[in-house]
């Protein structure tokens, strides 16, 4: 049963490229790399922007606020404090008096201006200049909805991020998870989705049913998930749009860990066969579904490359469950995970080049989040605890959010929680991820979604 009934997608933004003012040419800005960035973080200034009457300013107030928290909890930036500044804000499209913001030691500043339009609409102009150089290496304009206004400083977040570090942002995305509250032994379980800053958290599922392991579809406003409803594990769809569901097939066993092909066409997913698993790919417009694994044991978690090409999977065909990798037509399945342990849900990064996976000691008290490259080299641990699974990358592969568990306190079980971690790929910046109950299985969105 689902609570969600109503628009939950992005809101469309229309943008524009502003041409810089007199005197302050369009340059290219000397990108620092991210290695740099992570032990030097870039300097940047970002006053409010300015409003023509006293709501613009306001919003301009917000919208300088939401730039900020996104680049700082990157950890990639320094947020030169307000009280630095020489000069307060910029008016209108004008260039800066640079003199006046190279005391304060930063590198890049951001200006812009808010302007309220009728019929609800708002138009957010913003420039970013390189300070040293004197020279505006960005300048567009946006036009939405007013209420769609943070919607706006994410995206130029990520275009900030994107052309001081040259690889793409991942601040206008959401986060879906599964929302936990009650005693730890009867828990209830609701879908959740929320903007990547913990913003506009809402309930997609009442939790009549437990529900598992969302996974956003790569071009449409949809989620797999698997649901107990009606007391039967399968995996369904879920519009995000409508709050429609729809359950993939009805096979005789439970079909579980759902993910989607990287064009959106099919889903692949495990399904039970008596003691074991097989994992299954289907074509979603014929529903269609060819098994791809044969093996007698217990193979779950596929995941495909992004080209599509291959699938990696957790398997206990070799005595303890390890990560594999076959084709996606099935076939040829080669094990690349010899550390000392057990690996669980492995996930392939957008960029290709890794694999996240979850390890865990024989005896299940050590877990760990770590990556390795897709041929089983490089394999490094990036955090650890009693209890954390389930990573996920952010669209740029830069960064992976995960769970985790604590123990309880006593034998009722307080002090327990789970909840969510961002770390950057290399273990550096992990930070809690804030969401108002206990959560688990998060499941990021694709850039823009």
């Amino acid at each position: 049963m689902t609570v969600a009934a109503g628009l939950v997608a992005p809101v469309a933004v229309v943008a524009q490229t502003v041409a810089p003012p007199a005197g302050g040419g369009r340059g290219q800005s000397a990108v620092i790399d991210v290695d740099h960035a992570r032990s030097a973080p870039i300097p940047i200034a970002i006053p409010d922007l300015g409003g023509a009457d006293g709501g613009s300013a306001q919003l301009g107030h917000e919208i300088a606020g939401v730039i900020s928290a996104d680049l700082a909890r990157s950890g990639l930036f320094r947020l030169i404090d307000q009280s630095a500044f020489i000069q307060a804000s910029v008016s209108g499209g004008a260039a800066p008096n640079f003199q006046n913001w190279k005391p304060t030691g930063a590198q890049a500043l951001v200006t812009g201006s808010v302007q309220m339009q009728g019929g609800g609409q708002v138009r957010v102009e913003f420039r970013l200049w390189d300070i040293l150089p004197q020279t505006q290496i960005q300048g567009t304009a946006y036009t939405t909805s007013q209420s769609n206004w943070r919607r706006i400083a994410h995206i130029m977040a990520d275009v900030i991020y994107q052309r001081l570090l040259g690889e793409k942002g991942y601040f206008d995305t959401r986060i879906v998870y599964i929302s936990a509250t009650g005693p730890r032994d009867r828990r209830t379980k609701r879908l959740a989705i929320m903007d990547q800053d913990s913003e506009n958290n809402r309930l997609l599922t009442d939790g009549t049913w437990l529900v598992l392991t969302p996974r956003f579809h790569p071009t449409r406003d949809e989620i797999a998930f698997m649901s107990y409803a009606n007391n039967r594990p399968r995996v369904y769809l879920f519009d995000l749009t409508s709050g429609r569901q729809t359950q993939l097939g009805d096979f005789p066993g439970m079909t579980f860990a759902p993910r989607f092909s990287p064009d959106g066409s099919g889903v692949v997913m495990a399904i039970s066969d008596g003691g074991g698993s097989d994992i299954i790919a289907m074509d979603l417009a014929s529903r269609v579904t060819h098994r791809l694994t044969d093996s007698g044991s217990i193979d779950v978690s596929p995941c495909y490359s992004p080209d599509g090409t291959q699938i990696a999977f957790a398997s206990d065909r070799g005595g303890d469950q390890q990560i594999y990798i076959m084709g996606s037509g099935g076939g040829g399945a080669k094990r690349i995970s010899y550390g000392n342990g057990k690996y669980a849900t492995p996930v392939w990064s957008p960029r290709g080049d890794l694999i996240a996976f979850t390890r865990y000691a024989g005896d299940t008290s050590n877990f760990a989040i770590g990556v390795m490259h897709p041929d089983g080299s490089g394999e490094r641990i990036l955090s650890e605890g009693w209890l954390v699974e389930g990573p996920t990358f952010a669209p740029n592969g830069r960064v992976l959010m995960f769970w985790r568990e604590t123990r309880s306190l006593d034998a009722r079980g307080r002090g327990f929680s789970s909840r969510l971690v961002s770390v950057d790929i290399t273990g550096f910046n992990e930070r809690p991820v804030e969401t108002p109950t206990d959560a688990s299985d998060p499941a990021w969105s694709p850039l823009g979604a």
